[in-house]
């Protein structure tokens, strides 16, 4: 059995740091996170707000990602292996199609691109408010810096508009309270895929 679950979330919001828990406690869990298909920063084009359009989705090689998430559909051990997780073998007692697979998509802007809305069997989406995420962001060490005003020109401008489409998409997404401690929104996600895993079997 093979099960998509995709952690979205507005930047900062704990998304990487419930994915990681969720790899280490589910099954033949792997991941994708939508990070590692950032274009190059020269391909990244100029806004009218002035600053390079990172929060947008050509900024993001999605065609690669899509691809590398059908890769996993098509032969999840293979992937797995491929990705350094360990995949219990099958014994001959038990019935191939009963062993769980899980791939878990990781991103800020996962619900907002078409090719992969149906790919989902479950969708959560942590929020924050701006005042939380601004300070969170602030702390934040990145590859390429922040340039002064890029959270209230772009960043923040940018999630109200994604976030916009996603809710308009009718998508069925489960939000989450960022604001909640990492340890509540963990077990809370944990115990939901648990229970819905058992109700498939």
């Amino acid at each position: 059995m093979k099960y998509i679950i995709g952690v979205g979330g507005v930047t900062n919001g704990g998304k990487t740091t419930l994915t990681k828990r969720l790899i280490k406690a589910l099954p033949n869990c792997c991941v994708v996170h939508q990070d590692d298909f950032f274009k190059k920063p020269d391909q990244i084009e100029v806004g009218d707000d002035g600053f390079r359009q990172w929060d947008v989705i050509t900024a993001l090689d999605m065609e690669a990602m899509t691809n590398t998430i059908r890769g996993w559909v098509e032969n999840p051990v293979k992937f797995a292996r491929s990705h350094g997780v360990v995949v219990p073998p099958v014994s001959e007692a038990t019935d191939p199609d009963q062993q769980i697979h899980i791939l878990i998509v990781e991103g800020f802007l996962l619900y907002n691109y078409k090719p992969l809305m149906d790919v989902y069997n479950k969708c959560y989406y942590i929020s924050i408010p701006y005042e939380e995420c601004k300070r969170r962001r602030s702390t934040r060490q990145y590859t390429v810096p922040d340039p002064p005003g890029l959270f209230d020109g772009h960043v923040w401008p940018m999630y109200r508009k994604h976030r916009k489409e996603m809710e308009d998409s009718c998508l069925d997404i489960e939000y989450l309270d960022g604001l909640k401690s990492k340890e509540e929104i963990y077990q809370h996600v944990y115990e939901d895929i648990q229970n819905t895993l058992l109700n498939r079997l």
